[in-house]
């Protein structure tokens, strides 16, 4: 865990460790508050990469608002508060919202999850099945209970690609 928290401050945008400190009202030590995409550097790739990988895990995703707009920390709202929890809690007004649905991060985020919500190969009744061909990559394949759809998806972290197939036919976001 110290591991981890420590490469997150490392290389996390606007992630610092006095976010997550008595100062802004926080007394859990293992809780980083930054959003998602700010703990990733604010890089579209990297993100859209760890949430196709969510997406392709078992169960049902969950993704709150500021992260499925791809959301930055707000360092505003975390110094007005000094509520080091509203670091990820931004409050969106509607013409926030028609912009950030712009951005291809964001378009790309929906077309993943609405993908995710049409295909039959994440039947929650159905299997998944994962391989590490290599150190940087992962290849997560899911298939519905009759085996009649196979999702997979080729991920590469270090070249930072990735290819998902649906039955036979790539599928793009």
């Amino acid at each position: 865990i110290d591991y981890a928290s420590n490469e997150l401050y490392k290389v996390g945008a606007n992630v610092k460790r006095k976010y997550s400190s008595a100062e802004y009202n926080n007394l859990d030590i293992y809780q980083i508050n930054s959003t998602y995409y700010s703990a990733l550097g604010d890089d579209d790739v990297k993100y859209f990469l760890a949430r196709l990988i969510q997406a392709f895990a078992p169960g049902i995703p969950q993704v709150y608002y500021v992260g499925l707009l791809a959301g930055k920390n707000d360092l505003k709202l975390l110094e007005e508060t000094k509520v080091g929890r509203n670091i990820n809690r931004h409050y969106y007004s509607n013409e926030e919202i028609a912009e950030e649905v712009q951005r291809p991060v964001v378009k790309a985020l929906l077309n993943l999850f609405s993908f995710r919500n049409r295909s039959v190969a994440f039947d929650l009744e159905g299997t998944i099945d994962v391989e590490t061909p290599t150190a940087h990559s992962i290849v997560i394949k899911r298939q519905n209970k009759d085996k009649s759809v196979t999702a997979v998806a080729e991920i590469d972290l270090q070249n930072q690609t990735y290819r998902v197939i649906e039955n036979g036919i790539e599928v793009t976001f």
